[in-house]
């Protein structure tokens, strides 16, 4: 940051070191929120990798900055024109001045930052990191990291109370709230979900301080079938007075009779505290609910509009006139009447920077409408959500099966733990099988998988495949600054001739499964296919890539292995994946710290890598995270 820009920093900061009681609220983290004034609204995009100003109530566009890949939550600092936004894929937040649309400071973190919420006096950020799960404490006019909090696994949801003293706190596998100290990042209470719960991405606290409200999913992993594993539900927290410390689940699904909705990705409370605003990215639509001040209900069903693709967003204006809502495959901003649902207007955030197949695609894996499902439960990305793993472990017909990640999927095929798919169209059985129940999107009959291919002959399974295909793999946090001592020496354990190791997880992406185009299919038995009763069609498993690995827990097929350590231990009683029994503890734990650091460098600029992707046909077009 240059000398000019930190004074610009400190100037803007000076002139807002008071708040007024207009501005004595909570504060909840989110991909759009409205300034203190209620005059401007900022939205960060994802795929554009940009973060747009909007002027309000008019729905302008003032500014559009660029930030760096896959930004995520917006918080504006105090009652200044700087904003901050969590830049997910680049690992940074960024400090903005909306006023002029410079970039003000740019603030490295250690991994994935997905929430971000401001002191009142904007001088400090509170900032969730997805990986390796902590809270950090920014010191916005230095840059400073503060403190680092390790609070609890996968973070993301985040809300500060009116008083500042605790922040509310979600883990996105588990959807686990938690009240963390601002002083000190001490836990002062906790709210466990079911244990079906999973992929919790905000919490909002109402006006009043008195309740926090979520949005999750069930995953029931025991019913491989659309009409049951999947469901919508809001949590409802009790922060204060009689029940507090308790919780209510609401079943989204069933507050409008038989109407199913899919994938609730945010929720909003009107500013009297009256309403919530749930938006479902899955059947794009939205409900508004009826707070009843229940603690047996809490909420009704009041009214529902239908929204445009994967609406992402949602942000109460704060005089209480209007509801926005972010339709990000639409890339649009789009108000209603909360007074009687009218729309009232829309402005596009930023320009589509995605191919016309890739869209396609991205919309296709992310809705739970037809063609793709018949009942409106379930998406790809209910259970691949932005492509990565659920943490789940699913009870298939063919046995259990741990969800893996879609990172580097373009260069590991064939897919599946089974190895049973040679194509990504190969989903198409999928699309119309139990589990989604969808028409499907291939006319006439469809193959067996692994059979004749089905690569162009639908224009929507291509471009659902391009989608799919297109997830690339981050480079590691933990080789940042190279390779450390530990993780060399794990290398050298890794590709000795005595672990084995590097005899199936080689080359570019770790992996021996053969591309499409090879007649040799390539599985291993491990000695994990006989712990599953219920196994069909073991005991013989693909080889998955090792990139990305450090986060991509739990591990094997059934995953039983909680850490990595339980692969090379607990999980490999008779050294059948890879000789491991004779390594020293310091030996082990070298290799679990070479295996967090991979991919230490981008596999796809290998030759090697070049050339399996020539082979496979396997389409680009950037990241479709």
């Amino acid at each position: 940051m240059t000398v000019r820009m930190a004074a610009i920093l400190a100037a803007v900061l000076s002139l807002f070191t008071a708040a007024d009681a207009g501005f004595a609220q909570s504060q909840s983290a989110g991909l759009m929120n409205f300034n203190s004034a209620g005059d401007r609204l900022a939205c960060s995009n994802r795929d554009s990798g940009t973060v747009t100003i909007v002027r309000w109530p008019e729905m302008t566009v003032v500014q559009e900055i660029p930030v760096g890949e896959h930004p995520e939550g917006v918080a504006w600092l105090g009652q200044s024109s700087l904003l901050a936004c969590c830049v997910y894929g680049s690992d940074e937040v960024v400090v903005i001045d909306a006023a002029t649309g410079q970039l003000v400071r740019r603030i490295e973190v250690f991994d994935e930052p997905y929430g971000v919420v401001s002191s009142r006096d904007g001088q400090r950020l509170y900032v969730t990191l997805e990986h390796p799960g902590q809270v950090i404490v920014l010191d916005v006019a230095t840059g400073e990291q503060l403190h680092s909090w390790p609070v609890g696994p996968h973070l993301r949801g985040l809300a500060i109370t009116t008083d500042e003293k605790s922040l509310l706190v979600t883990e996105y596998l588990t959807a686990r709230v938690l009240s963390v100290d601002t002083r000190d990042g001490q836990i002062l209470a906790t709210w466990e979900g079911g244990s079906t719960d999973n992929l919790c991405r905000q919490v909002t606290i109402s006006p009043s301080g008195n309740r926090a409200y979520l949005t999750h999913i069930r995953s029931r992993v025991t019913a491989a079938h659309g009409n049951g594993s999947i469901f919508p539900y809001v949590s409802v927290l009790r922060l204060t007075g009689e029940g507090a410390g308790t919780r209510l689940r609401v079943p989204m699904d069933t507050i409008r009779g038989t109407r199913v909705t899919a994938n609730p990705w945010d929720c909003d409370v009107t500013p009297d505290g009256k309403s919530l605003c749930v938006v479902f990215a899955g059947t794009n639509d939205m409900y508004i609910c009826r707070i009843t001040g229940d603690d047996h209900v809490e909420l009704d069903y009041q009214t529902g509009m239908q929204l445009g693709s994967n609406p992402r967003g949602v942000r109460c204006a704060p005089d209480g006139s209007a509801v926005v809502v972010y339709n990000a495959l639409d890339f649009e901003l789009v108000s209603f009447s909360l007074r009687d649902g009218r729309e009232l207007r829309r402005v596009r955030v930023t320009e589509n920077p995605l191919s016309e197949d890739m869209l396609l695609g991205k919309k296709l894996f992310y809705t739970a409408l037809s063609p793709m499902t018949s009942r409106g439960w379930i998406s790809c990305s209910s259970c691949h959500p932005d492509g990565d793993a659920d943490g789940r472990t699913w009870q298939q017909p063919e046995g259990l099966r741990n969800t893996q990640p879609m990172a580097g999927l373009a260069w590991t095929h064939p897919l599946h733990w089974s190895a049973d798919r040679d194509e990504v169209q190969d989903f198409e059985h999928t699309i119309r099988g139990r589990l989604m129940q969808g028409p499907g999107l291939l006319k006439g009959v469809l193959p067996e998988a692994m059979s004749e291919p089905i690569t162009g002959r639908s224009a929507e399974l291509d471009a659902l495949a391009i989608y799919t295909n297109s997830h690339r793999v981050p480079l590691s946090p933990y080789s940042k600054q190279g390779l450390s001592e530990s993780a060399r020496r794990g290398r050298e354990v890794f590709n000795s001739a005595e672990t084995k190791c590097a005899v199936c997880h080689r080359g570019p992406f770790y992996t021996d499964s053969q591309p499409l185009g090879n007649d040799r299919l390539v599985r291993h038995d491990v000695g994990t296919g006989t712990s599953d009763s219920s196994e069909l069609m073991g005991p013989e498993y693909d080889t998955p890539t090792l990139l990305g690995v450090y986060r991509s827990a739990p591990y094997l097929h059934h995953g039983r292995a909680a850490t990595l350590m339980d692969v090379l231990t607990t999980e490999n009683p008779n050294d059948r994946h890879g000789k491991t029994s004779h390594l020293t503890t310091s030996q082990r734990e070298d290799l679990v710290e070479f295996l967090k650091a991979l991919p230490w460098e981008d596999p796809e600029r290998n030759r090697e890598a070049a050339a399996l992707l020539k082979i496979t046909g396997a389409a680009g077009g950037g990241r479709g995270e």
